[in-house]
């Protein structure tokens, strides 16, 4: 009789020990429970209930300006006012920044033939140029393959490596 009250305290420490759905719960200390308000004075959010004396805040139904900093200058107006397309970094909205595809030296050596010619349509066919932005080679990778590449922009050590590889740069007009 022992040993089988033995082996069954074992079953259950070694099955406490599993993690299953059966004995998932909160870490210690992360749950409390909900605070509640308007139950007597000596609960810290009695009588007024956290909303102070009388005023707009004290009814229902009031709201609070959307953005309103308690009457610190709100941060829509502690940005800078630098606007316009050649102040890029004036302003972190993305209004006016230019959005160009990137297209890497690696991405043209393992997807075209020495030779060929590379331009908007031959890169959409192959996957590259998804977007309607324009298009920019930049130089990661390398590049053994003598192509013809026509882009809207060249990083200089892109254009470097297709011209030492043989091939040809040629800036399109966006």
């Amino acid at each position: 009789m022992a040993e089988k009250a033995e082996k069954k305290a074992e079953k259950e420490t070694s099955r406490t020990e599993e993690i299953g759905l059966h004995n998932l719960k909160p870490k210690p200390g992360s749950k409390r429970p909900r605070k509640r308000i308007g139950r007597g004075e000596g609960s810290g959010l009695g009588k007024t209930s956290g909303r102070g004396h009388k005023g707009a805040g004290a009814r229902s139904g009031r709201k609070r300006k959307a953005g309103y900093e308690g009457g610190q200058n709100p941060i829509h107006m502690r940005m800078r006012k630098l606007r316009g397309p050649h102040k890029k970094q004036s302003m972190p909205f993305e209004n006016f920044r230019t959005k160009t595809q990137p297209i890497n030296l690696s991405d043209l050596e393992e997807r075209f033939e020495s030779g060929a010619e590379v331009n908007l349509q031959s890169l959409r066919e192959k996957g590259l140029a998804k977007r309607k932005d324009p298009v920019k080679v930049l130089a990661r990778g390398e590049i053994k393959k003598k192509l013809e590449v026509h882009a809207h922009a060249f990083s200089a050590a892109a254009k470097e490596k297709i011209e030492a590889a043989g091939g040809s740069c040629h800036t399109l007009e966006p």
